[in-house]
């Protein structure tokens, strides 16, 4: 083995050893932030982050809940799949009797070919009022394309540290 070979196995190793997670890598976003380029790490970020809630997000189907103790039920809805995408609603059940029955009511889209996840939309109106908010001061397309999905990924790293899951896909009733 040559010395050329011989570095690009060590660098290999070092890098498996050394970067064994997407959260130890260097992105775009956290030095421009809502630029373009930052928004598809997000879009990435989302991807990653729902594969580790759902499983295999290529065979996800029909309605699923997720419950666990000291926190609200979990919903995901897949709502349209195509070869290349998957649409899903993914939103917390507060129940009939509460003041706000569910929330945020976020669609995502999922590409699969570029193992993307982007949060296409949410409800018109929130009761909350943070996330009224930041709906009202998102203006240009890219700012609300940007709020959304800074939402769906601090959602989605909330949910995976609260322990939902949907890995073993047992539909909902």
């Amino acid at each position: 083995m040559d010395a050329r070979t011989r570095g690009k196995c060590d660098l290999r190793q070092w890098l498996s050893k050394h970067l064994p997670t997407e959260s130890l890598l260097p992105t775009s976003w956290r030095s421009q932030p809502g630029s373009f380029v930052a928004l598809m790490s997000i879009y990435e970020s989302n991807y990653r982050r729902l594969g580790q809630l759902v499983g295999e997000l290529h065979s996800l189907d029909g309605l699923h809940r997720s419950s666990v103790q000291g926190d609200v039920e979990l919903e995901l809805t897949v709502i349209e799949r195509s070869p290349y995408t998957t649409m899903l609603q993914l939103t917390y059940l507060f129940g009939e009797g509460a003041a706000i029955p569910t929330a945020p009511d976020m669609e995502v889209r999922i590409y699969h070919d570029a193992q993307l996840a982007e949060a296409y939309s949410w409800a018109n109106r929130h009761a909350h009022p943070l996330l009224r908010s930041w709906r009202h001061h998102a203006g240009l397309d890219l700012d609300q394309r940007w709020t959304r999905n800074i939402v769906l990924n601090k959602w989605l790293e909330y949910c995976l540290e609260r322990g939902h899951g949907f890995t073993q896909l047992h539909a909902a009733p």
